[in-house]
């Protein structure tokens, strides 16, 4: 019996009002439906003081499973080199 590959869970860290972030979530979308094998989450900075300090200036912001961390601006080759594909 073969069992499905586990799901690789990023992070998106961004805020609701961040037009880049939005094109960064697009291409996430889009990675996502290429790559089965992964999902994100979002996380809003703006609810955490220590979030945002850490990513006010930089997001959005994508951390993978193991600490990771790709910055804007990235292009859908870096995403995908970044997820592994």
């Amino acid at each position: 019996m073969k069992t499905a590959p586990a799901t690789r869970l990023y992070t998106l860290y961004g805020t609701s009002a961040c037009h880049l972030c939005e094109l960064a979530q697009e291409m996430l979308e889009a990675r996502c439906r290429l790559q089965p094998g992964i999902a994100f989450e979002k996380v809003d900075i703006s609810a955490s003081d220590a979030l945002f300090e850490r990513y006010g200036v930089r997001i959005p912001v994508l951390r993978d499973p193991g600490g990771r961390e790709l910055g804007w601006p990235f292009t859908a080759a870096e995403l995908r080199d970044f997820t592994g594909l």
